[in-house]
């Protein structure tokens, strides 16, 4: 992974772009004023992340940019810090203390919430298949900062791994988390969701398999979930119980593990 900064070489950002590398394996090149796709071409590669002023950003040639922000995550993280229901919390049996482990971090929108709920008390672990995606997350929730302190705090207690969820959950002892989540990219896109493409670029877009879920039971002491696209052939193949919301284009399946359905 070659990780470089904006084209002006600030001195903090080259600073966090050397660190960056050395922390993930990658390597920093200088900008040196050269564009992106030339430094694409240059060292032969298939993308290069960009450090810059409080952002980071992922480029690849033949693809839309992919810049860290939580989006709705962080909508969502000031209304869950302001006592609001979250329909993934409640799906989730989340309650403040627990450890959760978000087995698809994405862009870290839902592990930023889980974190929230959670607490200073509790656990969020985060793991991401995809290299190019857990480098943009880990330089995103260690550098971001907004106008809300205890949003940007619940980023910095999250535990990212670069890791398969399998091979995470088949190192954890039995009972060891609180719930399971999944969010994978979804079998059938939904079409009017612009802002979720990029991400399908670089994320891991292989579907969930049975010994993935057989796993997540055996670890979770509360409850396995899912969230899909409503009428999606998942959550019938993979043993959820969905949760019907009215109106809902997305919906979250749970396994019960507490009832042991």
């Amino acid at each position: 992974m070659y990780i470089t900064t904006g084209d002006k070489e600030i001195a903090s950002q080259v600073e966090r772009a050397r660190k960056l590398a050395e922390t993930t394996g990658g390597t920093y090149v200088p900008r040196n004023r050269t564009s992106l796709p030339k430094l694409i071409e240059q060292y032969g590669t298939n993308e290069i992340l960009v450090v810059l002023n409080g952002r980071a950003r992922l480029f690849r040639k033949d693809a839309t940019e992919l810049e860290f922000h939580p989006s709705m995550g962080f909508v969502r993280a000031k209304r869950v810090l302001r006592g609001e229901a979250d329909p993934m919390l409640e799906a989730g049996a989340v309650l403040e203390g627990d450890t959760i482990v978000d087995c698809t971090a994405g862009l870290g929108s839902d592990a930023l919430v889980f974190s929230v709920a959670a607490g200073k008390s509790g656990q969020v672990i985060a793991c991401e298949s995809s290299q190019p995606l857990y480098t943009l997350l880990l330089e995103g929730m260690s550098h971001y900062k907004s106008n809300q302190p205890l949003v940007d705090e619940a980023f910095r207690r999250i535990d990212l791994r670069h890791v398969d969820h399998l091979e995470l959950l088949r190192s954890m002892p039995d009972r060891s988390c609180d719930t399971v989540y999944f969010d994978p990219m979804f079998r059938e896109p939904m079409m009017d969701s612009s802002a979720i493409q990029p991400l399908r670029d670089y994320a891991n877009a292989h579907a969930l398999d049975e010994q993935s879920i057989m796993e997540a039971k055996r670890v979770a002491r509360k409850r396995v979930v899912m969230k899909e696209k409503r009428g999606s052939a998942e959550f019938d193949r993979l043993g959820f119980e969905i949760l019907d919301r009215a109106n809902a284009k997305t919906l979250y399946g749970v396994i019960n593990v507490e009832r042991g359905s």
